[in-house]
């Protein structure tokens, strides 16, 4: 009896070709699992590709509400944003993938996973250390780390591959952008963006909306709720967050909100280039934080900053299940306890113009906070304060002139 292997299938070019290199050089039973976070039409005609290239099973998997409940929103509670611009799309979705793959793995008596990632990405390592957690025992093929016996190194090579086995599928060699897309971004890399010098061709390149200077004239304004952190509502009308998602990213690619050209540090140490498109998930992040700044205090404000970063490091570097992912998570939540409200905004030209935030949970005092004298602050205290606060500098300046003296 062939041992199977699991093969993370997108339906594209690669693993479409991976599938007759593994019963080739492996004589495995190939079974396919394609993860759907939202990719949307990507996964037409799936089933037929799979078959025709020789996998005995292909698995289609809805993880649309599962991504969006448990992996995006703790990152945009912890507001984890990687080198201060990625929304971390990709990132985000690999641990809930790898956790699917696994699961199929048991269902199926697998031995083995295998994916597309290459060699040079930040993927391979998000898929693999997700895979060592969850199951150690299993056995991780990367076809692109295997030159010995993985020789394609062009889609024309893969596509003639396929011919050869037989394969007659509807691919071309033209180049484009290399893309990720699910439910809360879409990543673009390759072409004109390889080199850093080079603008974005964004009339080629954008998927999700537009550039602001082809958004409407006009603003617009939507007002969001949240309990407890959680977004529940759009203009009103509950949603279970994936809808949320998906509408603030119709608005936000209208208004030409959240595309990102950035120059970033992979995990395996090279810089690389990429446009991402986030509109709903730029506007989601935005409004949590202005709701945010209404009822936290200050000092786990500041505490909260660096456990964001610290989020976002370990979301990017693919240790998601992990001890630590764990701890920073619970410390996240712990501080959403009152991050309840309505945040109100308006959209225009690629801008989230503030327009009014309110909370039962507010710790802003009006009367605290005008320049008119309150009962709760007397101007007077602040004499003490200041000389309390200021004595570390202004010992530290009567030292350094005794000693300019001497």
């Amino acid at each position: 009896m062939k041992e199977k292997v699991v093969l993370a299938y997108s339906g594209g070019l690669d693993t479409t070709a991976i599938i007759p290199w593994l019963k080739e050089h492996f004589d495995y039973e190939v079974i396919c699992c394609c993860i759907d976070c939202g990719q949307g039409n990507e996964l037409d005609g799936l089933e037929e590709r799979a078959k025709l290239s020789g996998a005995s099973k292909l698995y289609i998997e809805d993880l649309v509400d599962d991504f969006c409940d448990h992996y995006i929103i703790p990152c945009v509670q912890a507001n984890a944003v990687y080198e201060n611009k990625y929304l971390l799309g990709t990132s985000m979705a690999r641990p809930a993938i790898a956790k699917r793959l696994v699961e199929i793995a048991r269902k199926e008596g697998a031995t083995a996973i295998c994916h597309g990632a290459t060699g040079k990405g930040n993927d391979q390592i998000r898929f693999e250390l997700g895979i060592k957690a969850l199951a150690p025992d299993l056995k991780i093929i990367a076809p692109w780390r295997m030159t010995d016996v993985w020789t394609m190194q062009s889609r024309e090579d893969e596509i003639e591959y396929c011919r050869q086995h037989g394969i007659d599928l509807p691919f071309s060699a033209d180049s484009s952008y290399s893309r990720d897309r699910n439910l809360w971004h879409i990543s673009h890399e390759g072409l004109e963006l390889e080199d850093p010098a080079s603008e974005p061709n964004y009339g080629h390149l954008l998927v999700l909306g537009v550039t602001p200077e082809k958004a409407p004239d006009e603003g617009e304004y939507v007002t969001m709720a949240f309990e407890k952190g959680v977004p529940v509502s759009v203009n009103g009308e509950s949603m279970k967050v994936s809808d949320i998602i998906r509408k603030l990213n119709e608005l936000g690619g209208k208004h030409g909100i959240g595309i990102v050209d950035i120059v970033e540090n992979r995990v395996v140490g090279m810089k690389s280039r990429g446009v991402y498109e986030t509109p709903g998930g730029t506007i989601l992040m935005e409004a949590h934080q202005q709701l945010e700044e209404l009822v936290l205090d200050r000092a786990t404000m500041e505490a909260k900053k660096d456990m964001g970063n610290k989020m976002a490091q370990i979301v990017y570097e693919g240790k998601w299940f992990t001890p630590l992912r764990e701890a920073v998570q619970a410390f996240v939540e712990s501080t959403q306890q009152y991050v309840t409200g309505e945040v109100k905004f308006k959209l225009y030209k690629g801008n989230i113009i503030k327009a009014g935030t309110s909370s039962p949970y507010s710790l802003y005092s009006e009367s605290l906070a005008s320049f008119t004298t309150g009962d709760l602050y007397d101007h007077h205290d602040a004499d003490g304060f200041i000389t309390l606060f200021g004595l570390p500098l202004k010992v530290r300046a009567m030292k350094m002139a005794e000693a300019g003296q001497k």
